[in-house]
């Protein structure tokens, strides 16, 4: 199986500094599995913007698959009562 590489952006990077604990952890775990899988049960494409979103825990995983140089790029990470505004 082929890995995806995982580009964090710097908005996402501030984003995950800003999580602690169990939180952290359910992304880092998250965001690991993308590199297997980049489109995963459960993840849904974007309608109003590129991209797709996948869920770890109360938070949301923004993020665009390049396909062909085989990367996801995560642009942001936010809870789930912030990630639709």
């Amino acid at each position: 199986m082929i890995k995806y590489r995982i580009k964090i952006i710097s908005k996402a990077g501030k984003d995950m500094n800003s999580i602690t604990g169990r939180d952290f952890d359910a992304l880092k775990k998250k965001i690991i599995s993308l590199s297997e899988n980049p489109r995963p049960f459960g993840c849904q494409k974007l309608t109003n913007e590129e991209g797709y979103r996948t869920r770890a825990g109360d938070f949301r995983i923004l993020y665009r698959i390049n396909d062909t140089l085989k990367e996801i790029i995560i642009y942001r990470i936010k809870h789930r009562r912030e990630a639709y505004r």
